[in-house]
């Protein structure tokens, strides 16, 4: 159940539009659903989180995508699943044509939520253009979940004057993700330049040695700039769920 369905509920109660019977009876309805046996749908993931449960396709069926997203889009206005091919997006936006499929970040999107304010904060950086699909997660995500979201692409240690030419930018975030594969040193140098948390992806762009996006991890985790935390390989969906906690903390 989202909060402003909630809010809703409460309001009818205290206006006699529904009695405290039924209303009991809405709010004891299982907070999860199973679907068919393959899925076990959180419902009541907003109340506890903030926002509705994000779907990974990777590994599923795309006709079980199809079915999870038509249920969840029935509790929510709000559905992202991520890590999509092609494939499962046409088939997907068969049954849902309200998803939008974006391609870049292959991410599937539905936002059927009323337009407010977002809150500005957060500005996602990149490396290199290589870096850009990870970046794309973590924007997109960071936007749905309604903030506002600049963007830095291919500003990478190799050219350090590409960076050093927007730094005003840097230092009007309050939060800032940065994505960087191959020696991954990006977040170290901009921790060095700002006083607000700067949270690290690595990728998995780079040449052998790079392992996959396991040397810029470790190079990330080393860093010797202070307030640099850093999330997994090619992880900017979590980094965007943390940017934007910090983001909306306080309001």
């Amino acid at each position: 159940m989202e909060i402003e369905k909630l809010k809703q509920l409460l309001e009818q109660v205290k206006s006699g539009q529904i009695d405290v019977d039924a209303a009991l009876e809405q709010l004891r309805r299982l907070p999860y659903e199973n679907l068919d046996g393959f899925a076990q749908l959180d419902h009541h993931r907003t109340l506890r989180n903030g926002f509705p449960e994000v779907v990974l396709g990777q590994g599923k069926q795309p006709e079980q995508v199809a079915a999870i997203v038509c249920r969840l889009a029935e509790h929510s206005d709000k559905v992202l699943v991520t890590r999509v091919d092609q494939a499962m997006a046409d088939i997907v936006c068969t049954e849902m044509p309200d998803v939008v499929y974006k391609s870049l970040p292959r991410l599937l999107v539905l936002d059927r939520s009323k337009p407010i304010e977002k809150i500005p904060g957060i500005l996602v950086v990149t490396a290199g253009t290589a870096d850009m699909p990870v970046a794309e997660e973590a924007a997109v995500t960071a936007e749905l979940m309604n903030n506002s979201v600049e963007r830095m692409y291919d500003v990478g240690v190799a050219g350090i004057h590409r960076l050093l030419g927007q730094v005003e930018n840097l230092w009007r975030a309050r939060v800032i993700i940065v994505v960087a594969g191959m020696d991954g040193a990006l977040p170290s140098v901009i921790g060095g330049l700002v006083s607000v948390p700067v949270i690290a992806v690595p990728t998995s762009v780079g040449y052998g040695a790079s392992f996959n996006g396991l040397a810029p991890l470790l190079t990330m985790l080393n860093s010797c700039a202070a307030g640099v935390g850093v999330v997994n390989i090619d992880n900017g969906f979590g980094a965007a769920v943390l940017a934007s906690r910090i983001n909306q903390s306080g309001q």
